[in-house]
């Protein structure tokens, strides 16, 4: 309990640092510069705190504010139809970005890369979270963030497999939870030591409290499967240069690889298959909601995993969120 308690304080303290200005995040952060080594540094308080060349960049509160998170999860409140109705909401978002725009978490490159990023990262979000169906009022893509939890779990998720490392608790079970939905038992543990917060004894925290649930979701796109492998965030902005193997593999740079780290055979490999076209196409919509366009999200290629070979191959989609 003492590893929550820290991320409690931790988290209790970067609310304290905002300012509420009619109900938006307000702007009480003020900006410090130094160089090092011929590089600038700057740190913006609470949304980018830390000496990070990221932090002299837009930040996201700079292009990304309340309403337009309101168009994008349109109808996640709508009543006796969003299975999370009053859970989800914008400022949560911010706090837990604001952990890792230092990072570089929607902060790297210009104003359309940042935007583009968000759009990709909260496209995964609106997939894996959404209840939309074909003929849903607003449309299937206005859906996103109706879910916090999976609903009737067939299993508990645990694999003793990883006792040593990632025992079950008892009494816990590790189904999907969260704004990219966490699965079994050493998911949860490994998530939990990378945020620094007890998960694996205490998965329940994800459904209960939205910021952990998007601060779990944002250290999975930044955050490589093994450390030999590119996070989501590095191939989506440009950070990785694709091996030989790679390019034999059809793992490009940009959004189709996301999938591929995060879902791995689930969804990738497949060839042109639903769950994969769901995801591109909650993207293309919020590029579209956000006023980037989608025609910025580049080729097929570059947006499909369809004919990539995964970088995980798995008996199970256990790693993975389906």
């Amino acid at each position: 309990m003492e590893v929550t308690k820290r991320h409690v304080v931790a988290l209790f303290i970067v609310v304290l640092a905002i300012v509420s200005v009619n109900g938006d995040l307000g702007d009480d952060s003020e900006l410090k510069v130094k160089y090092k080594h011929g590089k600038k540094y700057c740190d913006k308080g609470w949304e980018c705190k830390g000496w990070s060349i990221y932090c002299c960049n837009l930040t996201i509160t700079d292009y990304f504010q309340t309403y337009q998170f309101e168009n994008l999860f349109s109808k996640r409140n709508v009543p006796m139809v969003a299975h999370a109705a009053g859970f989800w909401d914008y400022r949560s978002f911010i706090i837990a970005a604001s952990l890792f725009e230092p990072l570089g978490f929607g902060t790297t490159g210009n104003r359309t890369t940042q935007m583009k990023e968000i759009a990709a990262f909260l496209g995964h979000v609106g997939a894996k979270t959404s209840c939309g169906y074909g003929v849903a009022t607003g449309g299937p893509l206005a859906w996103g963030l109706c879910y916090n939890h999976e609903m009737s779990p067939s299993q508990s998720y645990c694999d003793d497999f990883y006792k040593l490392t990632y025992p079950c608790a008892p009494g816990a079970d590790y189904y999907g939870r969260g704004a990219i939905p966490i699965y079994w038992n050493y998911n949860y543990g490994a998530i939990g030591e990378g945020i620094k917060v007890d998960l694996l004894n205490h998965p329940e925290y994800i459904e209960q409290n939205a910021t952990l649930a998007f601060q779990a979701a944002i250290y999975r796109w930044m955050t490589p499967v093994k450390k030999s492998q590119p996070s989501a965030h590095d191939v989506f902005v440009g950070n990785w240069k694709p091996t030989k193997n790679d390019t034999l593999a059809k793992r490009v740079p940009g959004f189709g690889t996301t999938m591929n780290i995060l879902y791995g055979d689930s969804v990738c490999g497949q060839g042109d298959i639903d769950p994969m076209n769901t995801i591109i196409s909650h993207y293309l919509y919020y590029l579209d909601l956000l006023g980037v366009g989608r025609e910025q999200a580049g080729p097929n290629e570059v947006l499909s995993c369809a004919e990539q070979i995964p970088f995980n191959p798995s008996y199970k989609s256990s790693s993975s969120s389906t």
